[in-house]
């Protein structure tokens, strides 16, 4: 009779042990806000991937003031290596959804891999903030309504390089990657451009190290051509720079591109007086914000910030803004209806999502290069902020 009646009572303990576990685990659980980062890690974009993680976390400290707390709940960042590969990347995503159930994503690096996430997003129904891949059709043809970028799109990129190069009399070819991320910005480009000629398009497989072919067949098409002759470079990660090898200015021609990483940029000093327009440079933007990630890198790292360093800030600042003006609530539809036409802070100045794709508005900075002996890479001096407003950006879904 006591044996049964202890076993009884432990049983009822052990019981109710559980459940008040369970509830402490399930409190604890609600007070926290999930949110995934798959970026690549490893792989070809690696370098792009790792500052987007930085500025990301040097952003959400930021936003809330070193606590990593929103309306009472605390931001739990969970990170995945998606090693700049489309079925990984969604694989990763869908898990993220499902198993460690975040209440959003962030990423990926690579075009590819995000326009594999895309339909991930809408199945589980949730948020996907896409920073920094580029291509046009993730805000466009292949969008939904749960897609947000805080990332430049390609249109964005092609428009500003079209602001600082597109004047009657130059002639232009253009290289660039044969990916999403290559020929969308190509198209972009293209369309941009008015007062200009472009005579050829190249496109080299990704990971391309020899550019001698591509590079003789971009000669032959500018070399007889009048006035001044100018090669585009839309390309990530390796070096295309190379092709300055192959003595262009024999022929009369200059190489032009977008900004790019710090170290892609030591390649940009033998071209000094060379125009384009970049994303981002730690030097260029005067705001409050980014003076603040700037002061933090240099205290953190002893180094500026990068390019896709204020990406991951950027996309941090949306996060927290919109996690504010939900007071914290992470519903899809909730977040949707907030991040719409939203305005936001970051390191460039104020974004604004676009309701009809969500695509960020942002400033671009159209520059000139200029060699200082005190930097290790080409140092790309303002010649003009180019305002969101300035810029027509197509919109290409098909809402």
């Amino acid at each position: 009779m006591h044996r049964r009646t202890w076993v009884a009572r432990t049983a009822l303990a052990a019981a109710t042990l559980a459940c008040t576990l369970t509830s402490t685990l399930a409190f604890s659980q609600d007070k926290q806000i999930k949110i995934a980062h798959i970026y690549s890690k490893t792989g070809p974009l690696e370098a792009y991937g790792k500052q987007t993680a930085t500025g990301f976390l040097m952003g959400l400290d930021y936003a809330t003031g070193g606590s990593m707390m929103v309306a009472g709940k605390k931001l739990v960042v969970i990170e995945k290596d998606d090693q700049g590969k489309p079925d990984l990347g969604k694989s990763q995503l869908a898990a993220a959804y499902g198993d460690d159930k975040v209440d959003l994503a962030v990423g990926p690096t690579a075009s590819p891999v995000a326009l594999a996430m895309l339909p991930v997003a809408e199945e589980y129904k949730k948020i996907l903030l896409v920073e920094p891949a580029v291509a046009d059709s993730i805000t466009g043809e292949k969008w939904n309504k749960y897609i947000f970028r805080t990332g430049r799109n390609s249109s964005q990129d092609a428009i500003a390089n079209a602001v600082a190069l597109d004047k009657a009399g130059i002639t232009i070819a253009t290289m660039a990657q044969d990916s999403a991320f290559g020929r969308d910005g190509v198209k972009a480009f293209k369309e941009a451009i008015k007062k200009a000629k472009v005579v050829h398009e190249e496109f080299l497989p990704p990971a391309t190290t020899d550019f001698t072919a591509g590079a003789q067949r971009l000669i032959d098409k500018l070399k007889d051509q009048p006035g001044r002759k100018v090669i585009f470079i839309i390309w990530a990660g390796g070096n295309p720079f190379k092709i300055a090898d192959m003595d262009l200015k024999r022929h009369g021609i200059e190489i032009a591109t977008g900004g790019n990483i710090l170290p892609a940029m030591t390649a940009y000093k033998q071209f000094p007086g060379m125009e384009g327009a970049a994303y981002y440079y730690f030097g260029i933007p005067k705001n409050p914000v980014n003076e603040a990630m700037v002061a933090q890198h240099y205290k953190q790292f002893k180094t500026p910030p990068d390019f896709f360093t204020a990406g991951g800030f950027s996309a941090a600042m949306a996060v927290v803004t919109a996690l504010k003006k939900s007071n914290g609530d992470t519903s899809a539809n909730t977040l949707i209806k907030t991040l719409e036409g939203m305005s936001f802070d970051t390191p460039k100045g104020t974004m604004t999502f676009r309701k009809e794709d969500h695509q960020a508005m942002q400033s671009m900075y159209h520059f000139k290069i200029k060699v200082d002996p005190a930097f290790a890479w080409g140092v790309p001096e303002l010649v003009r902020e180019i305002k969101a407003e300035e810029m027509q950006i197509p919109i290409r879904n098909k809402r």
